[in-house]
């Protein structure tokens, strides 16, 4: 019962975080973006291939339609068992290790965390106003850091080059 009482009286960190970065995007993103995506229609319908086309056209207007829709705001708690982020729980018995890339003169403040699984893929937090040192500190006691990671992944770069 003491172990209980014990558990449950550590600390937690929590903030609130954006369900998903929205990049700025203009009008000739959109240009060019109708342009690639009028010749793959092409190229498909060229090729006999329907089924990629119409795959081209929903993506199109799915990109539009979320354009619109401002992200939601969710809650993040890192508990002493996992992360809690909005209705969604992550065990850290399920993660592999985490990894904080900091760098405040490209404007990458974000903590990362992969999975034992590998088809399910990494998780990506963005740190806002939060101290990194704190945050690794915290994880620390639960799982392990990983140090060889300096940069952000590939996927988030190339998100923030192509605004996507």
């Amino acid at each position: 019962m003491s172990d209980e009482k014990n558990i449950s009286s550590l600390p937690e960190l929590s903030w609130e975080i954006e369900e998903y970065t929205k990049h700025p995007r203009d009008k000739k993103w959109y240009i060019i973006a109708s342009i690639i995506a009028l010749g793959l229609i092409i190229y498909a319908i060229i090729d006999k291939n329907y089924f990629f086309a119409l795959v081209i056209i929903i993506a199109s207007g799915l990109v539009v339609f979320f354009d619109n829709e401002p992200p939601k705001k969710l809650d993040l708690t890192i508990k002493y068992d996992g992360i809690e982020i909005g209705k969604n729980f992550y065990e850290f018995t399920s993660m592999l290790n985490f990894y904080i890339i900091y760098k405040p003169k490209e404007g990458v403040k974000k903590l990362f965390f992969e999975f034992k699984n590998p088809l399910k893929h990494r998780l990506s937090i963005n740190l806002y106003d939060q101290n990194p040192v704190i945050i690794r500190d915290y994880l620390l006691q639960y799982l392990d850091e990983d140090l060889d990671k300096e940069n952000e992944p590939l996927t988030e770069g190339l998100a923030k080059i192509f605004r996507l």
